[in-house]
């Protein structure tokens, strides 16, 4: 039997009282770091019979106070979206992701009542792993050695992990991440994050344009502050077939087609035609080619398509894919 996989938006649980082994953190990516920090409240559960617990704040704290106080500039952009971050995390064998409202109520909460509220009788906690300069409650009040009080007094163990670092000594954090990927660096990304840079979404109907070009696309959309750097990329889709599928891609606001702002990921897959409405994809990023361009026209448009596909073309040849 497959071992169950519980999100939980309130707390406490509304249905089990299983006491948790538990980190906090906004998990974004899930990158190299977050991964050895979840191996270890693995391990930990395992050992004591606990709960593997991820608590993941929604939105961003920093998104929350950067709109708070109108500096949208300040917002972080998104690397993964909810779905791909639960996804990863249920690979990983956490077994409860909790998705604690990130507000004003939670914002001016005291430091111990965010303890007793969310850990004590929240989770149960027995457990807790936090990085050395973990911050919570109000004006960010409560510190580790809080925690450490709180802990003999409810009785919960309290670690705490210092950075994880890449093999240059770097520190691996979700803000190397989203630089990595806001200059089209996959082979960074990939390096930081322990696998290749990926987005998953249904695919959707679209304005039908990339048929009458000879491109059909696969339309995804993707979060609206999306980490990746804008522009045309090669990739594979999965899911779609038994095997991953050839294609390259667009990411961006399709300047030349709309000036609605929305960001769409528009995949041409390379000599297929696939019905895949609705169907659920995992499209993996594998090269930038280029930025994100307005044509004067639809020829210079399809032009630089042709090459796009092209290039993607030469890629797979290349590399055997």
């Amino acid at each position: 039997m497959k071992p169950s996989f519980k999100i939980y938006r309130h707390l406490p649980r509304h249905d089990t009282q299983r006491p948790s082994a538990v980190t906090i953190g906004n998990m974004d990516g899930v990158h190299r770091g977050h991964q050895a920090i979840i191996r270890r409240v693995v391990q930990e559960a395992e050992q004591r019979t606990l709960a593997p617990t991820v608590m993941t704040f929604q939105p961003h704290p920093r998104a929350y106070f950067a709109q708070r106080g109108q500096r949208p500039e300040l917002v972080p952009t998104q690397i993964s979206s909810l779905r791909d971050k639960a996804w990863t995390l249920q690979k990983l064998q956490v077994r409860q992701l909790v998705l604690q409202r990130f507000n004003q109520r939670l914002a001016d909460m005291p430091a111990e009542a965010f303890i007793e509220e969310l850990l004590v009788h929240g989770l149960q906690t027995r457990w807790l792993l936090v990085g050395e300069d973990f911050r919570y409650g109000h004006k960010r009040m409560g510190d580790v050695a809080m925690l450490r009080r709180a802990g003999r007094r409810y009785g919960f163990l309290v670690e705490t992990l210092s950075d994880v670092v890449d093999e240059h000594g770097y520190r691996i954090s979700s803000s190397e991440v989203r630089t990595a990927l806001a200059v089209g660096n996959l082979e960074r990304a990939e390096r930081l994050l322990g696998h290749t840079y990926r987005i998953s979404g249904h695919v959707i109907h679209g304005q039908k344009l990339g048929r009458s070009l000879g491109y059909p696309t696969l339309n995804i959309r993707v979060p609206t502050l999306c980490a990746a750097r804008s522009g045309v990329y090669i990739v594979r889709a999965h899911g779609l077939a038994d095997q991953p599928l050839n294609g390259v891609a667009s990411l961006g606001v399709r300047p030349t087609i709309t000036d609605s702002g929305r960001i769409m990921l528009e995949v041409h897959l390379l000599d297929r035609h696939i019905d895949a409405y609705g169907k659920l994809t995992q499209i993996e990023f594998l090269q930038y080619l280029r930025d994100e361009e307005k044509f004067p026209d639809l020829p210079a448009m399809i032009a630089a398509i042709d090459n796009d596909a092209q290039s993607a073309r030469d890629y797979f040849a290349l590399h055997g894919l």
